[in-house]
């Protein structure tokens, strides 16, 4: 599971598209919907903190871990600027440790489908358990098989800004379910000349009879799986799954 670099410099530069408000605004009616209206949330894989922090202006008392420090620092810059009361962590979500148990968890843009390994993703799983408040409630979404071969596959996308431009390349392999995600980055430096860096990062296609199977060996509920950012059933042609998934008190 490798850790943003160069990229987080001009991760919120680049996904300025995606619609994290009304994204929040999803993540915090299901929570509510589940009796999570207040308290600690933890923020597995929270990256630069957007989401953490539309969620700490809720009202949630919020926690950020990441294994990113260049996307922590970025995350920190911003919670100064907000003047908000967040707790970031540099963390592995496979390994993360807390003081004690929150009331919710939530893993929003696809972290989870950067765990490669059955027992990896287990791991996950059982920390979450062990650190839920009994009844507690785990949001997280997960890209699918079908996005992979057929949305993203063999795709390559490019954009071009003054600051700074991307080539991604995407490569999946079906029998693996693996895509990797080739990265090349020219940012603007102080001379006004661009530096090409590269980055390669991969993520995995989980089914759902694997997801149901290894959150039934954590001790967790699936309560539910939706079309992300709907309450609907999904469907062969969804790209995003919505886990709900709740703590089975002992």
């Amino acid at each position: 599971m490798e850790a943003y670099t160069i990229f987080a410099e001009v991760y919120d530069l680049f996904m300025d598209n995606i619609d994290y408000s009304g994204w929040a605004d999803y993540i915090i009616r299901l929570l509510r919907e589940h009796g999570v209206k207040e308290g600690l949330v933890l923020d597995l894989g929270c990256g630069t903190g957007t989401m953490t922090e539309l969620l700490a202006k809720d009202g949630y008392d919020m926690i950020g871990a990441d294994n990113s420090p260049e996307m922590l620092e970025i995350a920190r810059e911003k919670q100064v600027e907000e003047g908000l009361d967040i707790l970031y962590l540099l963390q592995d979500m496979r390994s993360f440790e807390l003081y004690g148990t929150v009331a919710a968890v939530v893993s929003c843009c696809d972290s989870l489908n950067y765990i490669l390994e059955e027992e990896e993703l287990l791991q996950v799983f059982r920390l979450v358990n062990n650190y839920l408040d009994p009844g507690g409630i785990f949001l997280f979404d997960l890209n699918t098989e079908y996005k992979y071969r057929e949305v993203i596959g063999e795709d390559t996308i490019a954009e071009n800004r003054e600051e700074a431009s991307f080539i991604w390349e995407n490569y999946y392999e079906e029998s693996s379910r693996i895509n990797e995600y080739a990265l090349t980055l020219f940012v603007r430096e102080e001379d006004g000349r661009y530096a090409k860096q590269e980055e390669f990062h991969y993520q995995r296609a989980w089914t759902l009879e694997e997801i149901r199977h290894l959150l039934d060996l954590a001790g967790l509920k699936l309560l539910a799986v939706y079309r992300a950012f709907t309450e609907e059933e999904p469907d062969g042609k969804t790209e995003r799954l919505q886990f709900v998934v709740q703590e089975v008190q002992k």
